[in-house]
């Protein structure tokens, strides 16, 4: 078993009122059974396209954690065969050979100097207002080559040609960040750019958008690849289950902390505490803490002597030397963390 848990620190959060008082029994259990074993973290000059916790969970499925395309929308539609959609240009079953991704409108607050993309889930787009958006885009998307099929208000499913060796940024690195840093310079990004451009200027007196602004909400004025890519051939099934629960996003990029810590206690006396419970069955199970550019892995020992060395002082340490969540938590987001 493998619990990844993201934004279990975060970035948004310096002041001392985060770590007061933070009691977290069931990961101080089991931080205190367990030994460190990576660190998975960005360089100030080298910031990964995708999330720390995205790149653990595709090591778990046999994918290079550090490949400039994790291909989440072909992975999670072949999760799900029966909703897969099919091109209308492809034979059936054969989009899984295809490059595919995910669409996601959003709103670009245009400035000065900067160009920065609110969180979507503000928006609070309707299905309705959704469906309207990209239906007056269809034709657009259609003359390039893009099938795009709608899944849910934030999300369409895209495939096409043009999706080749795109190299795709996760959401939530972009999310309160300045878009232009974020634009992967690659040749295949440039068509995506000028498309970007072109949804501007068709979104800018759309209905929807007029209604929106009538009511004082965000105009969605932009979309955003992520996820694209074609699933890897060969890959071995996982030989492990992976949990990687999202209890803690919404908190964290809203920069909500009593809410976080609300989240917190969840997390630990759920997720956290089956986790604990199937090491004391199995004797065996992984953790990752994830904050947005550092993860540190955890694993029970993997041998005898060093199983009984651990129950032997365990002890000893709980008395003398407590794993406190709490240290372990803000070594995610210390600037000195190796």
């Amino acid at each position: 078993m493998h619990l990844i848990i993201p934004y279990a620190a975060s970035h948004a959060f310096t002041g001392p009122e985060v770590w007061v008082d933070f009691q977290l029994p069931h990961l101080k259990t089991l931080l205190g059974r367990l030994q460190h074993q990576q660190t998975l973290q960005d360089t100030a000059t080298d910031m990964a396209l995708h999330m720390p916790h995205e790149r653990l969970r595709a090591q778990t499925l046999g994918w290079s954690h550090d490949a400039q395309a994790l291909p989440w929308a072909a992975w999670q539609t072949s999760q799900n065969p029966l909703n897969t959609p099919q091109s209308p240009n492809s034979p059936t079953g054969h989009i899984h050979h295809m490059p595919q991704a995910w669409m996601t409108p959003c709103h670009w607050q245009i400035g000065m100097d900067q160009v920065v993309m609110a969180n979507p889930e503000h928006l609070h787009l309707s299905d309705e207002e959704s469906q309207q958006l990209l239906q007056t885009m269809q034709a657009f998307l259609l003359e390039d080559g893009l099938s795009v099929t709608w899944q849910s208000a934030l999300q369409w499913h895209v495939q096409g040609a043009m999706l080749t060796d795109l190299p795709t940024v996760s959401l939530d690195r972009v999310i309160g960040q300045n878009v232009k840093h974020w634009m992967p310079d690659h040749p295949a990004t440039r068509p995506f750019q000028r498309l970007q451009s072109e949804m501007q200027m068709l979104l800018y007196n759309h209905p929807v958008n007029d209604a929106r602004e009538a009511r004082r909400q965000h105009t969605v004025n932009a979309f955003w690849l992520h996820g694209a890519g074609v699933l890897p051939v060969d890959v071995t099934q996982p030989v492990q289950a992976v949990n990687m629960p999202d209890t803690l996003r919404a908190s964290a990029l809203q920069g909500d902390v009593p809410a976080w810590r609300q989240a917190w206690q969840h997390l630990d006396a759920t997720a956290v505490a089956d986790a604990l419970k199937h090491l004391e069955t199995t004797g065996q199970v992984t953790l990752s803490l994830c904050s947005e550019h550092t993860a540190h892995t955890f694993t029970a020992p993997s041998t005898a002597s060093q199983a009984w060395y651990q129950r032997t002082t365990r002890n000893l340490k709980q008395l003398f030397n407590p794993t406190s969540p709490a240290a372990a938590l803000q070594a995610l987001v210390s600037p000195t963390t190796a």
